[in-house]
């Protein structure tokens, strides 16, 4: 007979002991189901990190920690290669855990029981719910796009952003130091981003904070404008449809 192989976890946490009760509860389990603690991480980036590097079948995470969420960390994992099963472990009560139930995201109540972790388990398998699922899930804006790039994942913050650019079926998110391209639309970034970012065009977002004023281009009687970029002396055109944003920053 045959022995499934045993299930490859990320344990993530903010705190110490919350991941120290999980691994102990792991190992009592191991004569019912078979793991091993691949690794810990404390918070979403360092987990979406870690996945990308390595084998992971299930992660156990937190919901609510520093620098990325447990949320925002999941809708990153949907979009590697090989995703990990999400199981969430919260402090939240049963009525705030709902919107997770909704989404086929499996979720532990600390503290976290034996029996509860082993029935969840058993139920896990290497996918995770659609990015679009956990959107609904997430109760504030993304915190970081996740670049998928040559083999590597790359978490850009999004107060790092200059603006996004659609050009054909990507989108450039440009930082001061470089840019890099991903397969979304700005038609589903404008209402998460919200009013952090404005549109200046049909095909460009800007960084209300990255913008250090509006210059008039063309000719005379043109009624051409650019939105100037403080970091990098970036000229970007305004649209006449969009030329009311100019009166915001007056």
């Amino acid at each position: 007979m045959t022995t499934a192989p045993a299930l490859r976890i990320l344990i993530v946490d903010d705190e110490t002991l919350a991941r120290a009760r999980l691994r102990d509860l792991l190992d009592d389990a191991q004569a019912d189901l078979a793991s091993q603690v691949v690794g810990e991480a404390a918070n979403g980036r360092e987990a979406v990190e870690f996945a990308a590097r390595e084998q992971v079948d299930v992660v156990l995470m937190d919901v609510r920690m520093p620098e990325m969420d447990g949320v925002e960390a999941a809708r990153h994992l949907a979009t590697l290669a090989a995703p990990p099963a999400v199981i969430f472990t919260t402090a939240f009560d049963a009525y705030a855990v709902k919107a997770f139930e909704v989404n086929a995201i499996d979720y532990l109540l600390k503290p976290v029981r034996a029996e509860r972790l082993l029935e969840a388990l058993r139920r896990a398998r290497p996918a995770t719910p659609g990015a679009s699922a956990l959107s609904a899930a997430a109760d504030r804006p993304r915190q970081h796009f996740c670049v998928h790039e040559r083999g590597r994942v790359h978490l850009v913050p999004v107060v790092d952003v200059l603006y996004l650019r659609a050009e054909l079926k990507y989108v450039t998110v440009k930082t001061a130091e470089r840019e890099y391209l991903i397969e979304e639309s700005l038609t589903q970034l404008e209402p998460e981003l919200g009013p952090s970012f404005v549109r200046v065009h049909r095909n460009c977002l800007v960084a209300r904070a990255a913008i250090a004023g509006f210059e008039r281009v063309g000719g005379p009687g043109d009624g051409g404008w650019a939105a100037v970029i403080r970091a990098t002396g970036e000229r970007l055109a305004v649209s006449r449809r969009q030329q009311h944003v100019i009166r915001e920053f007056r």
